[in-house]
């Protein structure tokens, strides 16, 4: 009898043709031991992942094993990077051990892969991680998380039943400024803090794109996956390989607009910053101009007003002084006084305002290793999914208000809308058979 692909890939015989170059993996859903090499997947083959594939590449004891991607084009073009990278690192200057998946479910069921990279179009990522939870692999994701408040927890809930190790993309967590800025404001150097701007793009909107002819090559049901059935347009997903960021994240059905993109990661600083990684706000206002794409207000238990402003950037306004962060940006006010104008002075700051500091914060410099290191360990990342969830909450949150326009309540505990102030239909979005969440 003929094997069915799947079949033969649960058999030694999938694995035998990597055998001389890689180092004997852990037994199906065992923990990884400290010295083990950690073999990985890649889905979603875009230009993130690309960056992410070759920084997970460099990176000591781990191994890319495959690909996935429904574009033919970009798949293979992945599979030739990891082709080639190992080629360099072998005494025969070739290699051929990295194998490309139109279907992700393929990818989850081999054996070997204990980790997967996924950075698919945002509307993807909750079944693609519950699917990996649930298949044992480890679980590294780029934000924003997904799509909903209520995919966001079953994310949580599969990630901790199945004992994963999860690791949201928001990787200013790593970065020197943003730590330093948030453990200004959580040691009180800057005073109690009255407000925090999150200056980042406007929400997303219904997709209203023309059908376009498809050249072949794209499985373009696959693309659309839990979205809604719709013709396909280039600038949705553009042919091959390409160097920019599609517009498919500007779309309701597929992202959050500016709100969840920069939003996962400034309104995530913000939440750290406020020590809210584990809440949330009570009362979300809607903008008095909601046209205009910022304004939108969230209410903390505490008092503290949060506020989607127009720009980039993070601002935290204390009793006593202010800190503003960015990439590669760092300031810092006492009263009228400004301490520092530049990243360069951040480790200046950090020796002499928080060399005593009470609250020491998560301390990483790279994201990635990061999450590998806690691969090994089995311990909770930097962005564990928990953190990742409870920011994309909040970006969903700034989104209803800009799309319904009205006061909503929120008991960020229970994660519902109270006191008749929101509507529970608004905290979850449709899936397309089959691609449901089962």
């Amino acid at each position: 009898m003929k094997k069915t692909r799947r079949q033969f890939l649960r058999s030694t015989s999938a694995t035998a043709v990597m055998a001389p170059f890689i180092l004997p993996s852990r037994i199906w859903s065992a923990e990884v031991q400290p010295n083990d090499r950690i073999n990985m997947g890649f889905i979603g083959m875009g230009k993130q992942n690309q960056h992410l594939l070759s920084h997970f590449m460099k990176l000591k004891g781990t191994q890319a094993l495959a690909v996935c991607d429904v574009d033919t084009t970009r798949r293979e073009d992945a599979r030739k990077r990891v082709e080639n990278f190992y080629s360099g690192r072998t005494d025969s200057g070739s290699f051929k051990g990295c194998e490309a998946y139109n279907d992700y479910q393929d990818l989850l069921e081999r054996n070997d892969i204990d980790a997967v990279c996924i950075a698919t179009p945002d509307h993807w990522h909750a079944l693609m991680a519950v699917h990996a939870a649930r298949a044992k692999k480890d679980i590294y994701c780029e934000k924003p998380l997904c799509q909903s408040i209520r995919e966001a927890r079953r994310m949580v809930n599969a990630v901790r039943w199945n004992k994963r190790v999860f690791q949201t993309g928001s990787m200013q967590r790593s970065s020197q400024e943003f730590r330093v800025a948030c453990e200004l404001v959580r040691n009180g150097i800057i005073g109690p803090i009255t407000r925090v701007e999150v200056s980042v793009g406007g929400p997303s909107r219904p997709c209203d794109l023309d059908g376009e002819e498809m050249e072949p090559g794209l499985d373009w049901d696959r693309w659309l996956g839990p979205a809604p059935k719709r013709p396909y347009n280039s600038a949705l997903s553009p042919r091959g390989v390409h160097k920019h960021y599609p517009a498919w994240r500007n779309y309701r059905e597929y992202g959050g607009g500016g709100v969840t993109d920069w939003g996962a990661h400034h309104f995530d600083i913000a939440q750290w910053g406020l020590g809210m990684d584990n809440e949330g706000p009570r009362r979300i206002l809607p903008s008095k101009n909601p046209e205009s794409g910022n304004g939108v207000r969230l209410v903390y238990q505490n008092g503290v007003e949060m506020v989607h402003a127009t720009g980039n950037g993070v601002t935290f306004y204390g009793r006593d002084g202010k800190v503003n962060v960015n990439r590669g940006q760092f300031r810092f006010w006492l009263g009228d006084k400004q301490i520092a104008d530049n990243r360069k002075q951040c480790q200046q700051v950090e020796e002499q305002y928080l060399s005593d500091a009470k609250v020491r914060l998560y301390r990483s410099s790279d994201h990635k290793k990061d999450f590998l290191d806690c691969v090994r360990s089995r311990t909770r990342p930097n962005a564990d999914v928990e953190i990742g969830a409870r920011t994309v909450t909040v970006c969903h949150l700034v989104n209803l208000a800009y799309q319904h326009n009205q006061v909503m309540q929120w008991n960020p505990f229970r994660e519902q809308f109270v006191n008749g102030k929101g509507d529970k239909a608004w905290l979850d979005v449709a899936h397309r058979t089959p691609y449901t969440l089962g």
